[in-house]
């Protein structure tokens, strides 16, 4: 990667660790913030869906927007509505006030995709998976030190993990109207506001789907988000009624999945796709989780646990890392942030959907079951990677057109 990148680089990172450590922090205090203001349990788990909800509608417009405006004024948009949203519920005074916040940060969401961008836009291709590996390994970091941060300090104060929240956005804005240079060239913007394909409307965010290159990349970011996220949103549950762990051992556990994922994002996708396609590692990574989010399901043991544990945790930090810069090297320069806003969008979807499927699952027919379910969405995702990425690239000279530059 070029020198004079380094700086842009560094800030972009910095930027995404701070956004999931504030982020992170709250997550912690929502439930019992929230029912101190009289929230069943039912309303408390609205909240994450009144969120998600806000990402899912704002995140693709927020990348079209910036394929025609550049990465830093969205930016800057994006992250003052999180301030916004962290003021809103440090200083709630109702519930009602609580649902607005977090209704304010989805619908100002679409930090991680602009900075996928912003990385896209100043990376060479031969370096782009490394460089979004770091992006995935900082938000990765993030996750694993805010909700022990954010229990430390809501223990002090409720309010306080929102408050310190607040302050990193407002760190993270400073740094970005003051440090961040714009990383799309003026050409660039002005390509995608003549093109009719960048427009707002919802049939074009659409019409990538059925691009022969996008598409694929996509349903298979749709099925793996599925079946990770309903892993992820009922491991605890899992572990409490099928291992009898504590809350401190589930939270050690879920840490060491964290730490592995960072390491193979920081440390070993860069090696990877030098070695190998990363159509290949995309298609072997899905192989790899399909086949071990089964084994979990039928796991009895905490040892035999952590051995399955670990290949799904390196194996998803690959498939997460090289999807989005396949994504990126799959469509025009003009066209990167609404794409990967709609990337963004399918992980969204996820996360309203997988975690009530998941916990009737495993309440009705318990973890065998749940584990062959996130095995079958992977499988679909497998067998797209192998039919639709591998074989329709190999047969079709621009999908991916710079992966081997």
């Amino acid at each position: 990667m070029k020198k004079v990148l380094t700086r842009p680089l560094m800030l972009i990172l910095g930027f995404v660790f701070l956004d999931l450590l504030g982020y992170s922090l709250i997550l912690p205090l929502l439930p019992y913030y929230a029912e101190g203001f009289g929230a069943t349990i039912f309303m408390v788990g609205l909240l994450g869906t009144v969120n998600a909800l806000g990402q899912l509608i704002a995140a693709p417009i927020i990348g079209r927007l910036s394929d025609r405006y550049g990465r830093r004024p969205l930016l800057i948009f994006s992250i003052a509505g999180t301030l916004i949203a962290f003021i809103m519920l440090a200083f709630s005074q109702s519930l009602w006030m609580i649902f607005l916040s977090r209704i304010v940060d989805g619908l100002f969401g679409g930090n991680m995709s602009l900075a996928k961008a912003y990385i896209t836009d100043i990376s060479e291709p031969k370096n782009r998976a490394r460089s979004l590996g770091l992006i995935g390994a900082s938000f990765g970091l993030g996750f694993i030190i805010g909700p022990v941060m954010g229990g430390v300090l809501g223990n002090i104060q409720l309010n306080l993990p929102a408050i310190v929240a607040a302050v990193l956005s407002l760190i993270n804005l400073l740094a970005v109207i003051f440090w961040l240079p714009e990383s799309l060239p003026a050409d660039q913007r002005g390509k995608a506001q003549k093109k009719a394909r960048t427009s707002l409307s919802f049939n074009n965010l659409l019409e990538a789907l059925r691009r022969p290159c996008v598409g694929p990349l996509l349903n298979i970011r749709l099925f793996y988000s599925l079946a990770f996220t309903l892993f992820q949103s009922t491991f605890s549950l899992y572990a409490k009624e099928t291992l009898n762990l504590s809350l401190n051992q589930t939270g050690l556990i879920l840490t060491y999945v964290g730490v592995l994922s960072v390491l193979v994002q920081a440390l070993a996708i860069g090696k990877l796709t030098q070695r190998f396609r990363e159509r290949d590692l995309t298609f072997y990574a899905a192989v790899l989780i399909t086949v071990t989010l089964i084994l979990w399901g039928f796991t009895k043991n905490v040892w035999l646990l952590l051995v399955v544990l670990a290949p799904i945790a390196l194996a998803a930090g690959v498939l997460n890392t090289v999807l989005s810069s396949l994504l990126t090297k799959s469509v025009e320069k003009e066209d990167i942030g609404g794409t990967l806003g709609l990337d963004n969008s399918m992980q969204t979807f996820a996360q309203l959907v997988s975690p009530g499927l998941g916990g009737y699952l495993l309440g009705a027919f318990g973890s065998p079951v749940l584990g062959l379910a996130a095995g079958g969405f992977m499988l679909f995702a497998t067998l797209t990677a192998r039919s639709k990425v591998i074989r329709q690239a190999d047969l079709a000279d621009d999908c991916y057109s710079d992966e081997e530059e």
